[in-house]
């Protein structure tokens, strides 16, 4: 009984459900020290965690005390625990960086940041197909009420077109998930894997398309991508960086998931494919970005192509890992440099009260801390050492190169490029002389250091990517 009460699986789960209705019960704007101190709590659990799946492995835990296939399993391996400390990782700093943002009226934003990230945590210990439908749907109803949370006519309008992409591509998923059931009777993701053929029947195939269609529409995977820049450039900055670091990893990590554990025989025909469309991803989302005037529309696009590097994983999945960790690696890094870079971009419209990219001439002498989070959190998306960028980029190509694939390393290289095409475009136009007339407002020093922190950490990834490997390497398939 002890030893349940102290499992932190279940606890990183009930402790945002919890904290987020009492931020609700407290009333609209209120409940900010009370997440930061949940959150502290929640990255202390999942580190413990972490420590467990290094020294045991997997860790397994039964809700009620019925186990699949009857009942419902909490399991965190590697790949799992490196999801939920990213979670946790980004939403603290972010929590501190909201609180001075919202610091007059945050409206419903605590409750709806904690219902996030209980389902975030939720989908990263689901062990059966139907739990990740359920935390997958409320994450995406959470992720809709923020983006619609300022009010404004454009927020509104992203955010129902965000609700109609959301409930249409979680329909298609459902679908999947019940012709599975129908075929076998189960959806536990442990009892489906032997039961997988060489030979899979046509509703096999139909439900594998379904789900995979659904979740490339959640991720925002060229050309799913409409809804993306209008939803995350839009939301307010504390929001963008959540949804851009976070939540479009969820969807991610479920394709993962049923690549690896679920579909592993499909995968191999549907991987070609998804690489395309992650490379087509990485060239039009760039282009898009250097295209736009708009600051937080170009940061918006810049995410459109960096999710495309996590596709380019499926067509190198091979036993030596290589490309598993690769991937890994780059939604851990695209995670903490995208919320950084997120958070930077709203002090600096904060700082200047434009949103545009002539609006930044002479912050680099108002706000350097900011500049210098946000050219750190280039450094991660362009791939430049010492930065965990880089080692995902060292990874995949090493693994194209191994593959003989060289196809992918030109991909790979050109997206690098055309980051940095982007990212100097803002620094370039920053270190500019400001107009006579413009005027600064002044910012919070706790916004400048939770940005900081975030582009920091994502450089400091790549100098203790030998930790990570070694979680990835528990339970892996």
């Amino acid at each position: 009984m002890t030893d349940a009460f102290l499992d932190p699986l279940p606890w990183l789960i009930v402790l945002p459900l919890a904290w987020a209705a009492m931020a609700f019960l407290m009333g609209a704007g209120r409940g900010a020290r009370l997440a930061i101190v949940a959150l502290a709590m929640q990255l202390f659990l999942a580190l413990i965690l972490a420590t467990q799946v290094l020294e045991s492995g997997p860790v397994t835990h039964v809700v009620g005390g019925w186990g699949a296939p009857l009942g419902i399993d909490l399991l965190a391996d590697g790949l799992s625990v490196a999801m939920l400390l990213l979670t946790q990782a980004v939403a603290l700093p972010l929590a501190v960086y909201a609180q001075a943002y919202f610091s007059r009226e945050a409206g419903q934003f605590w409750p709806l940041a904690g219902f996030l990230l209980a389902a975030l945590n939720a989908l990263f210990l689901s062990a059966d197909l139907f739990n990740l439908y359920v935390t997958l749907e409320l994450l995406s109803l959470a992720a809709v009420g923020l983006v619609a949370l300022g009010g404004k006519p454009a927020q509104v309008a992203a955010a129902l077109r965000y609700l109609l992409v959301s409930l249409t591509a979680s329909g298609a998923y459902l679908m999947g998930v019940a012709l599975i059931y129908g075929v076998y009777g189960t959806v536990s993701i442990a009892t489906l894997a032997p039961l997988m053929g060489s030979a899979p029947p046509m509703a096999l195939w139909l439900s594998a398309g379904l789900m995979l269609t659904g979740l490339l529409a959640k991720t925002a995977l060229f050309p799913f991508h409409f809804w993306l820049p209008p939803a995350h450039g839009g939301a307010a900055a504390p929001v963008s960086a959540l949804l851009s670091a976070l939540v479009v990893k969820a969807s991610f990590y479920l394709v993962l998931r049923l690549a690896l554990d679920v579909f592993p025989n499909l995968t191999a025909l549907v991987a070609p494919g998804l690489g395309l469309l992650g490379a087509a991803a990485i060239l039009y989302g760039s282009w898009r970005a250097l295209r736009t005037h708009h600051i937080k529309r170009l940061v918006a696009w810049s995410t459109v192509a960096q999710l495309g590097y996590l596709f380019l994983v499926f067509p190198l999945l091979a036993p030596d890992g290589l490309a598993l960790q690769a991937g890994v690696v780059q939604a851990i890094a695209h995670g903490l440099a995208k919320a950084a870079m997120f958070a930077a971009v709203g002090v600096l419209m904060l700082a200047t009260g434009r949103d545009t990219l002539e609006g930044l001439a002479g912050v680099a002498h108002r706000v350097p801390l900011t500049l210098f989070a946000f050219g750190l959190a280039g450094v991660t998306l362009m791939g430049l050492p010492p930065s965990a960028g880089f080692l995902a980029k060292w990874l995949l190509i090493d693994a194209a190169l191994s593959h003989g694939q060289w196809g992918w390393v030109a991909v790979v290289i050109g997206g690098g490029l055309l980051a940095a095409a982007y990212v100097f475009k803002v620094l370039r136009q920053a270190f500019l002389l400001a107009p006579e007339d413009s005027r600064f407002q002044p910012v919070p020093r706790s916004m400048e250091w939770a940005a900081f922190v975030l582009a920091a950490a994502s450089v400091v990834l790549g100098l203790r990517g030998v930790e990570l490997m070694a979680l990835l390497a528990q339970g892996a398939p």
